[in-house]
């Protein structure tokens, strides 16, 4: 066989090894199992017997990835979420990102939730407007854990001028100076809102008023002045959480927070929450 036929057929080969690593396995979850679930989120899975039944081992747990984890919908999520407990509470820079998934019926999350008719302080907003609080939110957080509090790296404050449409407070979002840190945030261990069994890291934006550093223009959308924003989240493994966000207690969407050096020292690190009986029975 000549040269130029090898390296055609080397080419060839690996186009489709490239393919097919896409397909079958970027282009799909994690290969865990889940369990049967419904079309409706009445028949949705008890925890305690999916944590029975399909524990998440380390392996498991290695498989998922920022990457793969996207390609999940919300029943796959929250039985992800169901399986995992607390970890430590983040310390320094976590990049994060929204997963806009597909609920039971097919639709996105937020569009599910505007069609079930929203209360309170989330009332009236429309989808758009919420995936650009998210984009704003979500996409990086500087953990303070020592202090127990979190802020918020917004480097594009103008996606939140429909938010203010006062002229003045329009202004204030783009005269900031310094270090881009807005919404600050109490942490605690707290209750999940999805899985009472054991608590989660809770990062709380209802009296974001309190705290140092505080700026009514933009903060106060996430507080109690306005969207009274909680987010609640768990760790996968090191370096890498799934979070729940909820608006006035109607969850709105997941996101998940990642730290490449704290995923690469890797470990066991130990629970700082409430990680349920059964748990703290092992331990004693």
């Amino acid at each position: 066989m000549g040269s130029t036929l090898k390296w055609i057929l080397a080419l060839v080969l690996l186009v489709a090894a490239g393919f097919f690593a896409w397909k079958y396995l970027g282009g799909r979850g994690p290969s865990i199992a889940f369990a049967p679930y419904g079309d409706s989120y009445a028949s949705r899975i008890d925890f305690a017997e999916l944590e029975r039944l399909h524990p998440l081992t380390a392996e498991d747990r290695a498989k998922i990835t920022p990457e793969n984890i996207t390609k999940l919908n919300q029943e796959q999520l929250d039985q992800i979420y169901g399986r995992i407990s607390s970890g430590p509470i983040p310390n320094g820079f976590y990049r994060g990102d929204l997963l806009f998934t597909r609920g039971v019926t097919g639709r996105t999350r937020l569009n599910e939730i505007i069609g079930e008719g929203l209360k309170g302080s989330v009332a009236g907003l429309q989808v758009h407007k919420l995936e650009t609080l998210g984009r704003a939110l979500w996409k990086g957080k500087y953990f303070y854990h020592d202090q127990r509090v979190l802020r918020n790296r917004i480097e594009h404050l103008d996606l939140l001028k429909e938010f203010f449409p006062d002229p003045a407070d329009q202004a204030r979002l783009t005269a900031s100076s310094g270090e881009p840190l807005y919404f600050p945030a109490k942490l605690y261990c707290g209750q999940s809102l999805l899985d009472s069994r054991r608590e989660s890291v809770i990062i709380d934006y209802a009296f974001t008023d309190e705290l140092d550093g505080y700026r009514a223009v933009p903060d106060k959308l996430a507080g109690r002045e306005g969207l009274t924003i909680r987010d609640e989240i768990r760790m996968i493994r090191p370096g890498f959480y799934l979070g729940r966000a909820y608006a006035s207690n109607t969850f709105l969407l997941n996101f998940f927070l990642y730290n490449e050096d704290v995923a690469k020292a890797g470990g066991t690190p130990a629970n700082e929450c409430w990680s349920g009986p059964q748990t703290l029975a092992q331990t004693q």
